[in-house]
């Protein structure tokens, strides 16, 4: 386990003790996850219920992105000073208080408050679960375990949407947060009984408090600046450059600490110096603009322009997700075997392939050349996160495990939430360019959105030779 994360290109199966970690792990992830898409098609629900305007109803959204996006620089060092296991069962009984909490709330403030305590248990699961399978595998087989700890991702696209429509057709809102709760609960029962215990921690690091402060405050700047994009219609708005560029320039301060503080950093930037870890890292980035910018505009785009229901919007994304199971596996014993380069080159195309044809579409375009779309589009999904996530642990050692997991998330994070506005705001220029009443226009407008998530997924091929290529059983670092 102390020598450097490896990624071994064998026959053997995963040690059953690992695989049994991940799939204890695999299903609390899962609440947060469905949460995430569910409340997604809610809003309107929420805003009627409980009498609040939409852009009240956004905080609800926004103040869990926020809370999310300020505990994750902590998590790698509360990983290290608590225990994995510890840290695992806290998590998740924080995101379930807040669902029990948010089921409760009276008013919209109540359940904005009440969301960012969700916000806090979610944002600290994905990084935990990361580092708790990394480090468990030693860093053996890691495309395979990636495939396993990568299945929410496929499940919720697929089943939130759908589930969302449900509950939102026939329940009451509070169902949003009901489901949370046998989920958390079996979560908990099963990580008491199956994880192992944590070892007593060989160093007690210090909290980097300066690092904390200089860090989680642009986190929350940054995210909350972009959720003002769509708004304010644009970045070049007083209200969403001022959080964004304050917070550009605390990153900025804190880039310089942490080179002084090196290794002792709330999270150490030096990882940087591994070309595997900034080549994933920078892909993870850039394909928010094409999953985030993706889960954003085809809802909407079955909705506006072909007219369906929120159920329906939901089942004609089933295709996707049934893409990313078809090459989940695949991905991961490719990766293993060859390296991520050109897994995640052939990935990248299958997504411009199939978000291609949205760029041509209409509103009497059938839905079997839109699920074939989806399918392609999300063959090259299941691929892409998979091979990346792998990548991005090659060549580190067990010790800067925690602070990949968080680093990576905050990348996912925050261009997730700036490829959501970009296009947000593409969508929206387009529309307002247009006559909005008229379908062809509004057709148009997504057209031409789609075609700009088709660029921003063809720049990304830019890092992709960044990536190692087919490693020996030996190879311990990156290219």
């Amino acid at each position: 386990m102390d020598k450097a994360i490896k990624n071994i290109n064998s026959n053997e199966k995963i040690d059953p003790a690992v695989l049994k970690i991940a799939w204890v792990l695999l299903i609390g992830i899962l609440a947060p996850l469905f949460d995430s898409t569910i409340m997604n098609v809610a809003i309107d629900t929420l805003s009627n219920s409980l009498d609040a305007p939409v852009s009240m109803v956004q905080w609800v959204m926004t103040s869990y992105l926020i809370a999310l996006g300020a505990i994750i620089p902590v998590s790698g060092w509360m990983l290290d000073r608590f225990g994995d296991k510890n840290m695992w069962l806290f998590a998740l009984s924080l995101f379930l208080a807040g669902s029990i909490l948010s089921s409760l709330a009276w008013n919209i403030e109540s359940l904005i408050v009440f969301r960012a305590v969700q916000g806090l248990g979610g944002g600290l699961m994905i990084p935990i679960m990361q580092t708790m399978v990394v480090r468990a595998s030693g860093g053996e087989k890691l495309g395979k375990l990636m495939s396993i700890v990568g299945m929410p991702m496929v499940l919720g696209p697929i089943l939130g949407p759908v589930l969302g429509g449900i509950i939102i057709n026939s329940l009451d809102w509070r169902w949003v947060f009901y489901v949370n709760i046998p989920i958390c609960t079996a979560a908990l029962i099963l990580a008491i009984w199956h994880l192992p215990k944590d070892s007593a921690p060989t160093k007690t690091q210090k909290l980097d408090v300066i690092g904390l402060l200089l860090l989680t405050p642009p986190i929350i700047l940054v995210i909350y600046g972009l959720t003002l994009v769509s708004d304010y219609k644009g970045f070049f708005n007083q209200h969403v450059m001022l959080p964004i560029g304050v917070g550009i320039i605390m990153l900025i301060l804190f880039c310089m600490h942490a080179l002084k503080k090196k290794s002792n950093a709330i999270i150490n930037i030096l990882l940087f110096k591994n070309r595997s870890f900034t080549a994933s890292s920078c892909l993870l980035f850039l394909l928010g603009l094409t999953t985030f910018g993706g889960m954003l505009l085809l809802p909407l785009y079955f909705q506006q322009v072909r007219g369906d229901s929120v159920l329906i919007a939901g089942l004609l994304l089933i295709p996707q997700g049934i893409g990313m199971l078809l090459t989940r596996s695949l991905a991961g014993k490719l990766t293993d075997t060859f390296g991520s380069r050109w897994v995640v080159f052939l990935s990248i195309i299958l997504i411009t392939l199939g978000t291609i044809p949205f760029i041509f579409s209409n509103a009497d375009s059938s839905i079997i050349s839109i699920s074939l779309a989806l399918i392609l589009r999300g063959t090259g999904l299941g691929g892409v996160v998979v091979s990346i996530m792998t990548s991005v642990y090659i060549g580190l050692s067990k010790e800067d495990v925690p602070h990949a997991s968080s680093m990576t998330r905050i990348l996912q994070q925050i261009g997730g939430a700036f490829g959501a506005s970009v296009l947000a705001i593409i969508l929206q220029s387009q529309l307002s360019s247009l006559n909005t009443m008229d379908i062809t226009a509004q057709n148009t407008a997504f057209n031409v959105a789609f075609m700009w998530t088709t660029i921003f997924t063809v720049i990304s091929l830019l890092f992709v030779l960044l990536l190692p290529n087919k490693l020996s059983k030996n190879h311990s670092t990156a290219e």
